[in-house]
């Protein structure tokens, strides 16, 4: 399911950070960052929500494994057709 953009900007900010820096840390991990100093993350996090509010990137919830995680919005569940969200 994926998660409207309104929802996420209704939690703490801080939650959305670690959200996106656990998805960062991830593309750091495949090889799509070379590295991420404080600065670098900083400007990166800026580029996240930017890209979420422009829908390139949305937040997906998996009830099956009660998991949450930001994905480009083509790599989703939802389009594949497999969609049992609001898109």
């Amino acid at each position: 399911m994926l998660v409207p953009y309104e929802a996420l900007l209704q939690l703490p900010g801080d939650t959305l950070d670690n959200l996106i820096k656990e998805f960062l840390f991830a593309q750091t991990e495949d090889g799509s960052f070379a590295s991420l100093d404080d600065a670098a993350l900083t400007h990166a996090i800026k580029q996240c929500r930017q890209a979420l509010a422009r829908n390139e990137l949305v937040v997906e919830y998996s009830e099956e494994d009660e998991s949450i995680a930001i994905r480009h919005r083509q790599n989703t569940l939802a389009s594949s057709g497999r969609n049992d969200g609001p898109y």
